[in-house]
């Protein structure tokens, strides 16, 4: 089997993520990291356990035939430019959320992926999540029944105790509450409603705590989402909570729910209807990237580009889909109207 040859874009905290992730799986390994500062090669190498080559260039490293594949986590005002360039260097592309910072600029980075046929893959890897994967396989096998409600939400408090908040802060740098970190729970909400989005209705709020005065845009948001197939759906984003990190998920079925970790199934007899039956799973409970599946992810990523396939789950049309919802709910928000996915 072929081994990608990988380059990191950007050098912080995704970074170490990703790199550890990649030099994981099975088919890959990190040969190089480009950074806007100086980083010394012998020392990444001898941190990481591989030979990486560093670059302060980002068209150099895209110039060279031993880079066979681009893994961005830069910030997410250069995500469009560096994704672009890297399609029409021939190069597959992970790319970390955000895709970028408005929708004209996602279908920008969508039509040149397209054009070039390289593979993409985007990182909304709680799909991967050991509660997602068993969640969806309980969807799949008909447990609950015919899905008509969800509501799967985002409260992770991003203060400066981040460091990402100097520059999260910003309209032109976090964007707003979903697409700094709430898109995690949307895309979610997608992946087990549907992509029949017909329309979404938003309303924004912030919190009065001195600590989150800095941000620039609405730090809380709740999006309620329409389905062509009559499902309805919710979705609340608060990044100025001061609480654990919670990613609520509660579906609800003509057969069943589950609520986060906990299941009735009204079709099994015997079951207690008093009360919820657990289920064994890890639960999405943290902001920190280390703790996110990125290798069990990007190991379908490699296997899909050893197989020819497409990416599947966390691929092009799922990161449109889900990010044509965010910056809709935005326009919403602004406006106070709902807004047609399709208008």
């Amino acid at each position: 089997m072929k081994e990608y040859r990988v380059g990191i874009v950007g050098y912080g905290w995704a970074a170490t993520a990703h790199i550890e992730a990649i030099n994981n799986v099975s088919g890959a390994q990190v040969t190089a990291v480009c950074s806007a500062r100086e980083l010394d090669a012998n020392e990444l190498s001898a941190e990481h356990g591989t030979s990486i080559q560093t670059y302060t260039d980002l068209d150099s490293m895209l110039a060279s035939p031993d880079i066979d594949a681009i893994s961005i986590t830069s910030h997410p005002w250069l995500h469009r430019e560096q994704a672009i360039k890297a399609a029409q260097s021939g190069k597959h592309i992970i790319l970390e959320k955000p895709m970028a910072l408005s929708l004209q600029e996602c279908e920008e980075v969508a039509e040149a992926v397209d054009k070039a046929g390289v593979g993409f893959c985007i990182c909304f890897e709680c799909r991967y999540s050991s509660q997602f994967i068993a969640t969806r396989s309980i969807v799949e096998q008909g447990l609950l029944g015919d899905l008509h409600y969800g509501e799967i939400d985002y409260y992770h408090g991003i203060g400066p105790w981040y460091g990402q908040f100097s520059w999260n802060t910003k309209k032109d740098g976090g964007g707003s509450s979903l697409l700094s970190a709430g898109c995690h729970a949307i895309d979610a909400l997608l992946m087990f409603l549907g992509s029949d989005v017909e329309s979404v209705h938003c309303l924004s709020t912030k919190s009065k705590s001195e600590i989150f005065t800095p941000y620039e845009y609405d730090t809380t948001s709740v999006t309620l989402l329409k389905f062509k197939s009559g499902k309805v759906g919710k979705c609340a984003s608060s990044i100025d909570c001061l609480q654990p990190y919670y990613f609520h998920t509660h579906l609800i079925g003509s057969k069943g729910s589950i609520l986060d970790n906990k299941a009735h199934f009204h079709g099994i007899e015997g079951m207690n209807k008093a009360n919820w039956s657990e289920l064994s799973f890890g639960l999405v409970d943290s902001g920190d990237v280390a703790d996110h599946p990125y290798q069990a992810q990007f190991q379908v990523f490699f296997d899909s580009l050893s197989s020819g396939q497409a990416m599947p789950l966390t691929g092009l049309a799922e990161a449109l889909t889900t990010h044509k919802v965010i910056f809709k709910a935005e326009e919403s928000a602004r406006t106070g109207q709902a807004v047609e996915l399709d208008g």
